[in-house]
């Protein structure tokens, strides 16, 4: 401590006494300003690029430097009353040693680029002005400082009409600069605001009730569709026991998906990982996989899955289902997670900005409640398979079958880990032998008349879907290039709008968007105005994901930006949009 404090007065010591300092042959720090279009519009943007040069043997602070004492290097612009900084991306900086002090201090040296996106206001008139760029700083060598100044430079800012084009230019500068346009669409905004409005408004409890009506209207959403399936196989099975301990299992598995989909959404939140990412984890959809495969194998009668006996003698008649039903609405929380729309996208930018983990947690555990209460009722309805009239061994059928339903969720899960080439065949040929299976050799039932025509009439409907499954469905849909840095600077120099589509293999609302919204005539020949970008984030730990995700601040998918021919973001969409809805959106990009 005392060392540190030493260190502190020496350098204020010899900041304090500038005329110690030996003074540099000309300027320590010059700048050169460039903007990245010719001429700009009222109400748009446009990004300034700084080139700051340091003498040789010089250096100066960086941004954030790592001692409170020091003065940091900041950038700002005046001269022109409606041009404001709105961002400010700064170079990376140098940890260096100084003889004058013990620790390492975070510099600029040599040749750097600083940047920023400049917003114009809409009621800046047309003319040309000039645009002021300072840099202020403190300059050190290996022995002293001088006394924190400023660089200047001027740069000329042409206001044309909103009817004039403009044209991008100093490209080769600007890719020196990582920083982008991220203005939110006016939809998304008011979305967003109206939420936080509400939830600031309301004390807790009244929050809570709005999120889990919130979470009721999720099932609504294509992503939670698989939940049906899966809570009818397993429930279904469930043949034995009083209504009140079907209720109780019903409960638990509510209670279980809660749990995950609460935890998922409080860390999504505070780590700004992308929603549901989950699921592009090969650790995790193998988890998926085994335990509703796990789960299949107890339907045809390999084992009983119950708590062990020394939890069951505490619990009294807590016998077998009730672990399974809580540990498999664990599991399906997973699965429910990638649900990404305004309300949620809202909810999670809210609860990032409070960074409040147990106010969090309650309220994703609100929504998630919302989302599994219809669970609850589906899984006492499915239970109720056990009133039907029991004749002998027929029952054991429709353990069969539920059993086949849960072995082709774990395969449908699973489809993301397979090879393309031949992933799409794998679930329909699984549906064509389940159902020649239960036709040829299941024999259990088929005493009864009405049971046995049933489970023909069942077997052949699957079969004939899985069939169809198998013939190559031919999709029209927008044409997509593959996003890229290159393609997206491409497509602003030739002046297009620009669609890009945030998408995941694992997303069950992206697939929608692609089959029912992409594929209408409508929205292609819109289409054909824009550049089509497909951006993929199924492996969203990669760095070339976490790139696209602060670039463009994707906090889940499906995402869809348009952006203008100057650039801009204009629309912003979360989660599905049927094409009725989307068509205006796009009409309305310049």
């Amino acid at each position: 401590m005392y060392k540190k404090l030493i260190n502190a007065v020496l350098i204020l010591f010899v900041v304090t006494l500038p005329v110690l300092a030996q003074p540099a042959a000309g300027p320590v720090v010059t700048l050169k300003s460039y903007l990245s279009f010719d001429r700009v519009n009222a109400g748009s943007e446009v990004k300034l690029a700084v080139k700051i040069t340091v003498a040789d043997s010089w250096h100066i602070n960086s941004n954030k430097p790592k001692e409170d004492f020091l003065v940091p290097t900041e950038l700002v612009i005046e001269g022109v009353k409606g041009a404001a900084l709105a961002s400010v991306a700064y170079p990376d900086a140098q940890d260096i040693k100084l003889e004058i002090s013990d620790v390492p201090v975070s510099v600029y040296e040599h040749e750097s680029y600083a940047g920023g996106i400049i917003k114009i206001s809409d009621s800046l008139p047309v003319g040309e002005y000039k645009l002021v760029v300072k840099l202020n700083y403190q300059a050190c060598n290996n022995q002293t400082c001088q006394a924190p100044t400023e660089a200047v430079d001027t740069v000329v800012l042409k206001v044309v009409d909103k009817t004039e084009s403009v044209a991008e230019v100093n490209a080769e500068i600007f890719k020196n600069i990582a920083i982008s346009y991220t203005a939110p669409a006016a939809a998304e905004v008011s979305e967003e605001d109206s939420l936080f409005k509400k939830l600031e408004s309301s004390g807790l409890f009244i929050s809570l009730i709005i999120v889990f009506f919130g979470g009721l209207a999720l099932n609504l959403t294509p992503c939670v569709y698989p939940l049906i399936p899966i809570t009818i196989g397993y429930f279904g099975g469930q043949s034995e026991g009083s209504t009140g301990r079907l209720a109780m299992m019903g409960l638990l598995y509510m209670l279980g998906i809660a749990l995950t989909y609460s935890v998922v959404g409080v860390v999504t939140a505070l780590s700004g990982a992308v929603f549901g990412a989950l699921l592009q984890s090969p650790i995790v959809i193998l988890a998926i996989v085994a335990v509703l495969f796990g789960l299949s194998l107890s339907m045809f009668g390999v084992y009983e899955f119950k708590m062990p006996d020394f939890l069951v003698q505490k619990t009294g008649d807590a016998k077998s289902g009730l672990f399974g039903a809580f540990f498999m609405g664990l599991t399906m929380g997973i699965v429910a997670a990638p649900c990404i729309g305004p309300f949620v996208l809202g909810l999670v930018t809210w609860v990032a900005a409070k960074a409040d983990p147990l106010r969090g947690f309650l309220l994703f555990f609100s929504l998630a409640l919302g989302l599994g209460s219809p669970y609850f009722v589906l899984a006492l309805f499915s239970g109720k398979i056990k009133k039907l009239p029991r004749s002998g061994v027929w029952m054991e059928a429709i353990k069969h079958i539920f059993g086949f339903i849960l072995i082709g969720m774990a395969i449908y899960f699973g489809l993301p880990l397979l090879p393309k080439s031949f992933s799409g065949y794998v679930l329909p040929v699984f549906m064509i032998g389940s159902g020649l299976y239960l036709i040829i050799f299941e024999k259990a039932g088929n005493n009864l008349k009405g049971f046995r025509t049933f489970k023909i009439v069942l077997s052949v409907v699957v079969i004939a879907l899985g069939a169809f499954l198998l013939v190559p469905e031919k999709i029209n849909s927008i044409a997509w290039e593959k996003y890229t840095d290159k393609t997206l600077e491409a497509a602003s120099q030739e002046k297009k709008p620009v669609i890009i589509d945030f998408y995941a293999d694992w997303c069950i609302p992206c697939k929608e968007l692609d089959k029912l919204t992409f594929s209408k005539d409508n929205v292609i020949a819109e289409s054909k105005r824009f550049v089509a970008l497909k951006a993929d984030m199924t492996k969203s730990v990669s760095p070339e994901v976490e790139a696209l995700k602060n670039k463009f601040n994707i906090r889940g998918v499906p995402t869809v930006i348009l952006l203008d021919a100057n650039g801009k973001e204009v629309q912003r969409i979360t989660g599905y949009m049927p094409a009725e809805k989307f068509l205006p959106l796009m009409q309305q990009v310049k």
